[in-house]
């Protein structure tokens, strides 16, 4: 009898960094559950991985910036495969532009909302769906400004430093019914605000003089979803990033 595969739900698995995510689980075995904000289709890449591992997935549409919606979409994921996920990847965030001067209880409440309040309710159903059937492994999507922010992004960086400090606390709720993790990502995939000659001077200012690979920071999250005896860790895969103190964002420098 071939055993059955192992499902995990990838908020966020649709494209750029949960993606890649996504593309490293299906190759290693997984279903998958892929949530999103909208309805489209994952990235070509993504579905021609899932495509060539005969995966079976499917996809969620669910707004996850309102916090209520986590009980139903671990409820309509255990209903579609039958079964509650294996593990949760928190990887959907919204992710600001405010200083400290913009800073107001909306750009809070917003980033709190889904960077927070939501993963942290997600966390909580599956491992009540689970029931003590399994323990499920958690791993928290971070950033490695948490270890030492700087002035740029502030809401979105204290949501992800509440985030990182859950970690621990959430290990040593749940014990032995689930397992939480996470992985604190630098520079992976950048947007239209970098080009090449800004990435090769941020590439020399890390202590690894490299920036991280989409896929270092995707084998991270394999690990963790399997290291059955691994809870309350963070792993950093940032080329060392975290060991420094950058006066600005990276697209500022």
């Amino acid at each position: 009898m071939t055993a059955q595969a192992q499902l995990a739900i990838v908020t966020g698995g649709k494209r750029r960094l949960g993606a890649e995510i996504a593309k490293t689980l299906a190759k290693a075995g997984y279903a998958l559950a892929l949530v999103s904000h909208v309805d489209k289709d994952p990235d070509a890449g993504l579905i021609q991985i899932l495509d060539e591992q005969k995966c079976q997935w499917h996809a969620f549409t669910t707004d996850l910036s309102d916090p209520e919606n986590a009980q139903s979409l671990i409820g309509e994921v255990t209903t579609r495969f039958d079964r509650p996920a294996d593990v949760l990847i928190n990887n959907a965030a919204i992710f600001g532009q405010d200083d400290w001067q913009a800073m107001d209880i909306d750009t809070l409440e917003a980033h709190f909302r889904l960077n927070l309040f939501t993963p942290l309710l997600l966390a909580k159903a599956l491992v009540q769906a689970s029931d003590g059937l399994l323990r499920p492994a958690i791993i928290n999507i971070l950033d490695q400004r948490i270890t030492n922010p700087h002035r740029d992004q502030l809401s979105y960086t204290l949501s992800k430093q509440a985030l990182g400090a859950s970690v621990r606390s959430m290990a040593a709720a749940f014990g032995a019914t689930a397992r939480v993790n996470a992985v604190a990502p630098g520079l992976v995939i950048s947007t239209d605000d970098y080009d090449a000659a800004l990435e090769a001077r941020l590439a020399e200012m890390m202590p690894l003089g490299a920036l991280p690979s989409p896929k270092a920071v995707a084998e991270a999250v394999l690990y963790l979803a399997g290291a059955g005896d691994v809870t309350g860790q963070t792993i950093f895969v940032d080329g060392g990033a975290h060991l420094k103190s950058f006066e600005r964002d990276f697209m500022h420098l």
